[in-house]
């Protein structure tokens, strides 16, 4: 009881010791209003620069785990990463990969033709840009490896042509895969019930595409195609028209980077430092790697958004709409 009165007078001694802090005595309703104002005002003073410092210092980017982020792409020399990482983008690296992985395991044995050889190849299945502009069909051909004589072709319209003959193929096969997939989907969403197949299926393709909340419109949305031109462009502008060291040493035809993978370290970068060039057996799995890139990671968020946008008014995929 001794100790209760004692902290009831220590209180009232401080508070008459507040209320004169202005030399007169206040009453207790008046200067308990008056020390609230000041409290409240106080208050919304200090909380916005509180809460920017813990913005800045507390929950900065040196302070968060990025080793989701085992593929980031690189567009006109600016890293295309977003700081905002939700739900849906956390998920697990090798469940999203896995078909990256088995594919390019499957291919370690792979050769790589000389550009002759490839050149009598296509003239052999008579195969051309210039049919495929008329009659809108491409050849088959799937070649494991960028040939190395590639640099020598002087004639730069005839290297040009040369490269998107070879990555052509790669890419329209990589979407008519995609476009299956999406038939697919689209089928088991307007049934009722769903086979025990199918449901396994979806679950499949929801680690695929790293939607963890096994959201259908989600998926609907991650799982379309890359428009070939748009693959075409890119795949140019990294590699130099199939000309760099990345390209034909480790069929990096978009330049996609690892921090926990196999891959090239680019010149002048320390040994155990900093990121690599993501390195692959065959350009298949590069090009699978790369639509995976674009249909998951949280940059190209706004390019999948356009991308359904289109779908939904019935209008063709266009890449100049895509890349704005």
């Amino acid at each position: 009881m001794k100790n209760i009165n004692f902290l009831t007078a220590h209180r009232r001694r401080r508070t008459t010791e507040v209320f004169n802090f202005f030399g007169s005595k206040v009453s207790g309703s008046i200067g308990r209003s008056f020390i609230s104002c000041i409290a409240v005002i106080c208050f919304f003073y200090i909380a916005p620069v509180i809460i920017n410092f813990a913005n800045q210092e507390i929950f900065s980017n040196e302070f968060q785990n990025n080793s989701r982020k085992i593929m980031v792409y690189q567009l006109n020399g600016e890293i295309e990463q977003s700081d905002e990482i939700s739900s849906d983008t956390k998920f697990n690296e090798e469940d999203l990969l896995t078909d990256i992985f088995t594919l390019n395991e499957l291919e370690t044995d792979s050769v790589r033709l000389s550009a002759s050889t490839i050149e009598q190849l296509f003239k052999d299945t008579n195969y051309n840009l210039k049919d495929i502009r008329k009659n809108k069909l491409v050849r088959p051909v799937a070649l494991t490896w960028l040939p190395s004589e590639i640099k020598q072709i002087e004639n730069t319209q005839k290297r040009k042509n040369f490269f998107i003959q070879i990555v052509l193929p790669l890419i329209l096969e990589e979407n008519n895969n995609i476009k299956l997939d999406r038939m697919k989907l689209f089928s088991i969403i307007n049934k009722s019930n769903n086979t025990v197949l199918e449901k396994k299926w979806l679950n499949k393709k929801y680690k695929q595409y790293g939607v963890l909340s096994k959201d259908l419109s989600t998926l609907k949305i991650r799982m379309d195609e890359i428009p070939t031109s748009l693959a075409i462009a890119q795949a140019a502008k990294e590699t130099g028209w199939g000309t760099s060291r990345f390209a034909l040493e480790g069929n990096a035809l978009f330049g996609q980077w690892t921090w926990s993978g196999e891959g090239l370290k680019p010149k002048g970068a320390e040994k155990d430092e900093g990121h690599k060039v993501m390195r692959f057996n065959v350009l298949q799995a590069s090009v699978r790697a790369y639509q995976r890139n674009l249909n998951t990671h949280s940059s190209y968020k706004k390019l999948r958004q356009a991308r359904a946008e289109l779908r939904d008014k019935g209008k063709p995929l266009d890449s100049l709409i895509l890349v704005k």
